[in-house]
Formats: structure tokens, sequence, C-alpha cells
């Protein structure tokens, strides 16, 4: 139990409610902490155990102020996101270790997640269909149809949508009552089958663009679903969050969220880490949270803290009101470029001054889950009354809320907006005054480029005469105004440099916030009435991303709009975000390959650089979703919105933007109308229900997974083999051969196996022989389930530079035999002799992002210990984490100075009292002695490493 025990209370309240005053417990310290501070105090304080946290660890916290930046201190959060395949070796691990736990004895149902553990399943899906109507959809706005008749017979349309234009998927024109029959290859399966859509929530037949992308992601991926479904059946505090029911970030935000957790009536506040790189969204909600690599989460769900240095806080005040023009994209990328340009790489960032009230929860989460761009490690906002509205609206319940401000009230982590309240003492302060803030788009290439709307033209101009780089083109004066004819379905249409031939409207990561979107919609809705157009041979599309948006825009009447502008629906899931889209028209490909043009990609998501969305497409504008349907209507970026009209209208008259805009009162009065709390009740009904390709998946229900010994995507790992009662003093390494010479900075790039699999790696060959062809192999990532492809693909780097080899090879010398061989092949050998290997490395070993497999992979190699001059400080405590001891040349010392070649045999004793940092001999085949340092930093690590690596001290835990 905790030493601060004595500072548990009972919420006054509602007393039933217990929880630990870290407000009294810390004084008038507490009161001069930020907010994110006084949540790390508190985790600290409730975990406070003596061994993986101590009472000196939330003193630390508590010291902020000096000791920032100076100490390492253990935060235990509150529940994990795993999203999509990287929970795959997680939940293997799980599995295994249930195994493992019944081998030795033990009751291998006790094996759980510490924690909370929620797996969202959204990164496979590709749009592999475009364009295909919304069909006969009655009435998608479905306004007035009582949820109570959901399953009644379809009602005839209320208000007739325009019908679509017909697209080269329609073979008929689409009209809407019973002679609109979808008349696609698929429409047999789906006629008359009312199912709940996806995205109306009611009763219609499906478009089949969705349902063709769900057959896809399900058939490609069922194994590895099913897998996900046995997880969620057996182990406590798992939950799956099934495909098709929208991106991970929002999901995540509007379904998991706690923000206060009730555990058994104690309350303490929310916490999240998680694989997603967007999980800092919900600093937006109050809620403590960031991304961290694989293993680190895989640690968290075994009941490890994270290690992470005390952080500098960055204060950001918002000061002054915003114009009404701005949306909210806007003005989260003023804000993000204030950041920039502070620095506040690997700071925490809060929020507070007048300012932050005017900014919605979407504006928060926006700005929060726009971290990785500006490199902070997470932006909080404190809860506050727009925090608590919100949290009204998305189903908390009058008690729940209650307890929710009185607890954070109490805990003194409620953001009060009058002046007289104290702030915070922060590191530094940053002030970014609202007033100050104009529409923008980014690119042509790089997200930080960013163009006002108003000089886009001129800016357009300017980047083609530019020579070839981050902004130019090149493309000389006399060519800079040419167009090039093309034939597109019957008609003839000319492009030029700046022609729109991609727009695609994506609620994804920068603007989760409906608001945007339904203004998209409203343009959309106006444009149409206008009479304006989108030329056919854009490739348009409408990625919602999450049911909330969804709702937004089929509550107000708006999709079909938006549909007969070519904004089609295509299925959930971050689809163009990944680069996944489906290809252009092969006439306008050749025609901008023919002519050099410089055409434009238009899209709302937030990863746009060169040719990520069609290799032909060599200029790439994030803009917000209104601007997108702008772009697309106008059919170039080479316009002046002021001076320029978008099209002419059906009445002969030429048309502005700003003659359709919706103003903010118009854009209010709609949300107000369709955005009810019903919008959450339906999201937990179908997240309750799943879908039906989910419900109907067929998983096994027994205690142990019954491992298919001939799927090449899951099987057990052999990390657990030897799990005893009682730990084993770490054995000595004798007569170890070296596996690999290596230089400085070796990543975990070259370390850690990536991206697709070479024909000729030894990877290849393990598929080939289970009978798949190259076509099958898929990637590293989506076979991280199978340890036997994933440790043929340690280090089968073809850039690993090994000294034996003498230039980058994935080979190494077996040097029993003297034969060359892959890594793999080599490191097989030795197991099947006996030999224990290691690895002779540089300064800097395992640089780069943190790969849970650039650990395990070594492991399973057989490697026993890296002996390096330096080592990259969160890859050194992975090795520590999966049983490798981290072992350091003495400082001047290295194997050149020590004259070894690597060609010796290394032997070295453990002494049973190991300490942190203690020196240790090594003893060689040439009969020479030297010392290295055993680069344990602490007690606890010390234990980890006797222990074989925290999933065995884990997997003990449970024995």
């Amino acid at each position: 139990g905790s030493p601060y025990q004595p500072a548990i209370e009972a919420l006054e309240s509602h007393p039933e409610k217990k929880f630990y005053n870290v407000s009294n417990l810390g004084g008038a310290k507490y009161d001069t902490l930020p907010y994110s501070i006084r949540v790390l105090f508190e985790s600290s304080v409730r975990n406070c155990d003596g061994f993986l946290v101590k009472e000196t660890d939330a003193m630390n916290i508590l010291d902020w102020k000096t000791k920032q930046n100076r100490v390492e201190v253990p935060f235990c959060p509150a529940r994990v996101v795993l999203q999509d395949f990287t929970g795959i070796p997680a939940m293997v691990d799980f599995a295994a270790m249930r195994e493992a736990v019944k081998n030795a004895g033990g009751d291998p149902v006790k094996v759980n997640p510490a924690c909370p553990t929620d797996l969202t399943v959204d990164h496979s899906l590709q749009i592999d269909f475009s364009k295909c109507a919304i069909q006969n959809a009655p009435n998608p706005g479905g306004g007035e149809q009582k949820p109570l008749a959901r399953l009644s017979p379809l009602k005839p349309p209320l208000r007739k949508p325009p019908p679509c234009r017909g697209h080269s998927g329609c073979r008929s024109s689409c009209g809407t009552g019973e002679s609109g029959r979808s008349s696609g290859p698929f429409s047999a399966q789906i006629e008359n089958t009312p199912i709940l859509c996806p995205f109306h929530l009611q009763p219609v037949p499906e478009p089949e663009t969705v349902l063709k992308n769900q057959e896809m992601e399900f058939g490609r991926n069922r194994e590895r679903l099913q897998f996900f479904k046995w997880s969620s059946k057996v182990f406590e505090n798992i939950s799956i969050i099934p495909p098709e029911t929208g991106t991970a970030h929002q999901v995540n935000l509007e379904y998991l969220s706690r923000v206060v957790f009730d555990v058994k009536d104690f309350l303490h506040p929310d916490s999240v880490v998680g694989t997603d790189s967007h999980t800092t969204m919900v600093n937006g909600l109050g809620i403590l949270g960031w991304g961290v690599g694989g293993i680190e989460t895989e640690a968290v769900m075994l009941g490890m803290p994270l290690t992470l240095t005390l952080p500098e806080v960055v204060g950001c005040e918002l000061t002054g009101t915003v114009s009404p023009f701005a949306t909210s994209i806007d003005i989260v990328l003023s804000i993000t470029k204030h950041l920039r340009q502070a620095d506040v790489a690997g700071k925490f960032v809060e929020f507070f001054g007048s300012g932050v009230s005017q900014l919605s929860i979407a504006d928060r989460t926006t700005i929060a889950n726009m971290c990785p761009e500006y490199g902070a490690i997470l932006s909080f906002f404190p809860v506050d009354n727009v925090t608590l509205k919100h949290l009204k609206h998305t189903g908390f319940d009058k008690t729940k809320l209650e307890v929710t401000e009185a607890y954070l009230k109490a805990v003194k982590l409620f953001r009060n907006n009058e002046s007289s309240s104290r702030e915070p003492e922060y590191s530094q302060v940053v002030e970014v005054s609202l007033s100050s803030i104009i529409p923008y788009v980014s690119g042509p290439k790089r997200s930080q480029d960013r163009v006002a709307v108003n000089n886009m033209k001129s800016d357009f101009q300017a980047c083609l005469n530019e020579k070839s780089g981050v902004k130019g083109f090149q493309i000389a004066a006399e060519k800079q105004n040419d167009v090039v004819p093309v034939q597109y379905e019957g008609n003839e249409y000319k492009l030029s440099h700046g022609c729109v031939v991609i727009a695609a409207v994506i609620s994804c990561t920068n603007n989760c916030n409906p608001s945007v979107m339904l203004t998209a919609g409203l343009l959309a809705k106006k444009a149409v009435e206008a009479g304006l157009v989108v030329k056919p041979y854009i490739r348009t599309s409408l990625s919602p991303g999450s049911g909330m948006v969804t709702h937004y825009l089929s509550s107000s009447g708006v999709l079909p709009y938006l549909s007969k502008l070519g904004f089609e629906i295509v299925g959930y899931g971050c689809s163009t975000c990944v680069g996944n889209t489906a290809p252009l028209p092969e006439a306008i490909r050749n025609a901008i390959k023919q002519g050099d043009i410089v055409a434009c990609g238009v899209l709302s998501g937030t990863k746009n650089f060169e040719g990520c969305l069609c290799d032909c497409v060599r200029a790439n504008y994030l803009a917000s979703p209104p601007l997108v349907v702008a772009y697309a209507i106008a059919g170039t970026v080479q316009i002046d919105f002021d001076t320029e009209p978008l099209g002419t209208g059906s009445n002969g008259k030429s048309i502005y933007l700003r003659d359709i805009w919706p103003t903010r009162q118009e854009l209010h009065t709609v949300e107000e109308e369709c955005v009810i709390s019903s919008m959450f009740k339906e999201l937990k009904e179908k997240m309750e229900k799943g879908n039906k390709r989910w419900n109907l998946l067929e998983a096994p229900e027994s205690t142990l997974f019954p491992w298919d010994l001939k799927s090449t995507y899951i099987r057990c790992p052999s990390f657990f083999d030897k799990v005893a009662k009682e730990a084993v003093p770490p054995a000595a390494i004798e007569n170890a051969h070296v596996l690999l010479f290596l230089g400085d900075s070796v990543t975990t790039d070259h370390i850690s196996p990536a991206g697709s699999i070479a024909r000729s790696s030894a990877a290849a060959k393990y598929l080939t022989s289970k009978g798949l062809t190259p076509r099958e192999f898929n990637s590293y990532g989506a076979r991280r389930g199978n340890d036997a492809v994933m440790t043929r693909g340690t280090f089968a780097n073809i850039k690993l530079l090994n000294k034996f080899i003498g230039k980058p090879a994935p080979k190494t010398v077996h040097f029993p035999s003297g034969q060359t061989l892959d890594v793999f092949e080599a490191a097989e050998l030795y197991q099947k002799e006996g030999i224990p290997v290691i690895i002779l490395a540089g300064k800097k070993y395992g640089l780069g992002s943190s790969r849970d497999w650039a650990a395990k992979g070594p492991f399973l190699l057989g490697v026993k210990a890296v002996l390096a001059e330096s080592y990259e400080k969160v890859h050194r405590s992975q090795l520590i984490g999966i049983g490798i001891a981290p072992l350091q040349f003495r400082p001047g010392e290295n194997p050149s100075t020590l004259g070894l070649t690597g060609r010796e045999q290394f032997s070295i004793l453990f002494p049973p009292d190991l300490s942190p940092r203690m020196t240790l001999d090594i003893k060689t085949s040439t009969g020479k002695v030297f010392s290295v340092i055993a680069l344990f930093e602490n007690n606890m690590e010390i234990t980890l490493y006797k222990n074989g690596g925290s999933l065995n001290f884990v997997a003990r835990r449970f024995l």
C-alpha cells in the first residue's frame, strides 16, 4: 500500500467517494505547480509502493520548480490505447504468458493487463473503390424520422435530394424512388437488406463503396481480427473497437475518455499512453496523455511505470477574440506556428488566459493533437466549464458530472476563468493574440509552409518560377500558361498549371472539429442551390472519420449536396491520410505527364508532401474542408477569391465565394439544431452492438489461445520458455561469439524489421516455405504478430554495415564454420550449437524512434549482451526490459584501442550482488582481460534483468 494513505479523504458532496487529497499533501508548493504536473504528482502518490514508485519520486515531482529537467520520475498512466496492429505483439505476449504460467503450474486466468486497455483497429483500410453514389438512400438527412421508427419499413423521402451527377460508377441515372435501384456490380448482395448504415445510423441500403472496402478489409485481415476478438472475450481490462467505427482519434475522444476514473468508489484523474501518435488529442479534454512505443505500452499493460525526465512546462497564454472568417483550423495552425517558433521540443505545453474559453473542445483537441508537428510532448488544457458542458453532450450523466467537477475542484485540477485565480508558475510563457488570425492553407510541399488564402494566386505563380526545392517547381516562363486539352467521359476539358485533380474532405486529425465539416456541407448546399458544379475528372471524396462528424453532416441534410458535387463517402478509417487513394483516371494522368503540368491535390488531412497522394500530383495543399470544396468548384488554385468568381450560376450571374460562404450565425443555428446528445447515445449503441461483420466473425473462447501452427501472421513467441517460480541469478555468458561488429549510430531502423519484405531475405525464404507467393508477403508491420518473421527481419536492413563483411549488407560470418550467412541463419547455427552471442558496437547504439522489435528481435536471435561505447537512453532500457545486458566500454576505450577483432570468444561473469553501473571483467579466448560498465541505472533495472526482463518478471508475479 501507499505510505500516503493518511491523505485519503471523502468527497464532501458525495461522501461515499474517496480520493487522495494531494492538494493538502503538497501545500503551498502544489498551488504553484502547472496542472499537468499536478496530475503526475497524484499518480506518484497513489501508486507509491517503495519499489516501482518511491516516496522520493513523489517529492521530486512536488519540487518541480527546482528539479525540472534534472531528475527522472516514474508515471503510471490510468489506461492504454493501442492502435491497430501495434496492438498485436502486446496481445500475443499476453497470450503466450498465459501458456507459460499454466505450464509452470499457475492459473492462466489471472494473466490480464494491469490497466484498462482499449484497442482500436483502423489503419489498414484502403480506399480501393471510389466514386459510387450514395444511391437510393431516402432522405439521408433523416431529420424528422424518430429513432423508434428505426426498424420500420423505409419511409418515402421527406425532401427529395438532388440527383447525383452521372458518375462512371452509375450505369443508369440515379433517381431516388423505386426506379433508382443501384446498378453497380455488387447491387445484388445489398438490395433490400436495410441494415443500419454506419453513416446515418438509419436503415438504408449501404452504399456499395463502403461495403466493398469493408469486405476487403475483413478479408485481408481476418486472422488478426479473430485474434483480437478472442483477446476481447477472454482478457479482463481489454476492450476492442472494431474496424469501421471511425478513426482511433475520434473514437478515443468520444468514447474512451473517462476524465475522472471511478474505480470502486475511488477517484483519480484519467491519463493515457498509446501507440498512436495522435494519442495527445485527449489533452484537449484535460486528460494527460501522449504516444509511446510498443514496448513501453506493453510495460504499462504489465503494470510497470513509464520513466520520464521531469519536463519543463511552457505556459501558452491566449488573449483577444477570434475573427468570424477564420475557421477552427486557422486558429489551430496559428497557435501551432507560435509554438513551433517558441521551441517547445520535449516539453509540456499548458494553456491559460482569457482566450482559452473561446476555444471549443474540438479546437482544443485539434491543437493538442498537432503536438508532433511542433515537437511538444503534449499540450494540456485543464478541465473548465467548457469541458463540463461538452461532457454533458457526450453522455456523462448528472451524477458523474457532479462527481467529476467536485473531485477536480477538491484537488485543484479545475481551471477557473476569473483573473483573480492564481496562475501556476511556468518554465516560460508564450503569448498568442487570437485577434491576429486570418485563414491560411499550407503547401505546396510541406505542411509548415503556410500561404494566406488571399495570396494564394501570387504564391502559386511564385512557386512555378522558383527553382526546384521545398517550394519551387521550376517551370520555364514561356510554359507557365500552357493548356493541355483532354477528353474525359465524352467532354473536352483544359488542364493548366494549378488545376485541381484531387479534392479530399477528410475529417481526420487536424479537423476533428465537426463544425468545420459542417461549414463545408453548408457551403456545398449553397453552391448547388446557386447552380455551381465540380468537373467530373476531379477525384473528390469525403471521409467523415467519426460517427460524430457523420451525424453532423446527415442530420443537417447537407450530405446529398456534398454528394451532388461528387464528395462521396468512402469507408471509415484514416484512408487518404495514409496515402491509400485510388489512382486518377488514365486520360488525366497522361495529360498531366505529357504537358508537364503542375496539378494540385487539395485535402484536409494532416499528411501532405510531394507525390503522397498520386505520383503525378506535384502540388498538395492542406486546407480547411470548406476551402477544399471551394477549390474543387473553382477547379484551380490559381484564383483570387476576393476578385474572381468561382463560376457562373444557373441564373447566368458570376458567383463569388463570399456569396456562398456560410456566416458564423448560420453555422451556429444549424449546429444547435443538429448536434444533440443523441449522437453520443447512438455512438454508444453502435459500439455495444458492433457491426454485422465483426459480430459474425467467429473467434475461440478458450482460456488459452489455440495457436494455428500453419499461421503466418500469429504464432506463440518463445519469450517465456524458461519461466520458473523463482528468478535464477543471471548466468555467466561463456565463450560467446560476436554475431555483429557494428560502428557508430546504429539506429533502431537498422536493427528492427520495417517496411516490405525483400525477396532474397530470410523472412521471404520462411514465407515461401509456408507456401506464400511474394504478392502475399505483406509487410513486416502486418506480420509483427509472428516472431518467426520478425526475428528473420532483425538486422535484415540492406544498409547494415557489419565490420566482418566490409560493405553494407544484412550478412555476417559464422566463425566455427567460416561461412558468410544471413544474420538470422548464422544466429540459428549458433543456437543449435549452444553458443551464446553478443553484439559489439560503437557510440549511440539504438538511435531513432522506439521500435518494439529492436529489442525483441536480437533477444530471439540469442543475443545475451550488447557491448557498446554509448547507448540511446530509450533503447538501453528496452534491452534490459527484454533481458539483454547493456555493457559499456570504459571512457576512452573501444574495440580498436583494446585491439579486439571481434573474432575472439568472450566470457562475462555476473556477481550475485550486481549493483548499478558496476564494473565487470570480460575475458577473451586470446587471453585478454578488460573491464566494462554494466549499464543498469537503478535497482529496479537489476531486478528486471535478474528475472530475464519485464515479461518474465511479470509472468512470475502471476505464479
